[in-house]
């Protein structure tokens, strides 16, 4: 019974400590496009975010969220995504080609 015991604890350990790895390689991940138009800088972050998650090897997890604001002669967007590692890197230049 003491072994019973014994190893259903090591496994709710073992289980509390998965979990906390996996949160560990999550991060929310922020990208900036920056241009004339408000539809163009939408596309801008949106692609820069998309290519900087391939590049880091990260997935996305959940809605992207994008915010803009518009400046005196340029419109500034910031999209953002929950990401966690699991991809394999891939080469990226730019912000529009990765392969």
């Amino acid at each position: 019974m003491q072994s019973l015991k014994f190893s259903v604890a090591a496994a709710v350990i073992a289980c509390a400590f998965s979990v906390t790895g996996e949160a560990a390689d999550c991060a929310r991940i922020t990208a900036l496009g920056q241009t004339l138009t408000h539809d163009s800088a939408v596309l801008f972050a949106n692609n820069a975010l998309k290519n900087t998650l391939a590049s880091q090897g990260r997935i996305g997890k959940g809605p992207v969220r994008t915010t803009c604001d518009k400046g005196s002669a340029m419109v500034t967007c910031h999209s953002s995504q929950v990401a966690c590692t699991g991809g394999t890197p891939k080469t990226c230049l730019g912000a529009w080609l990765c392969f």
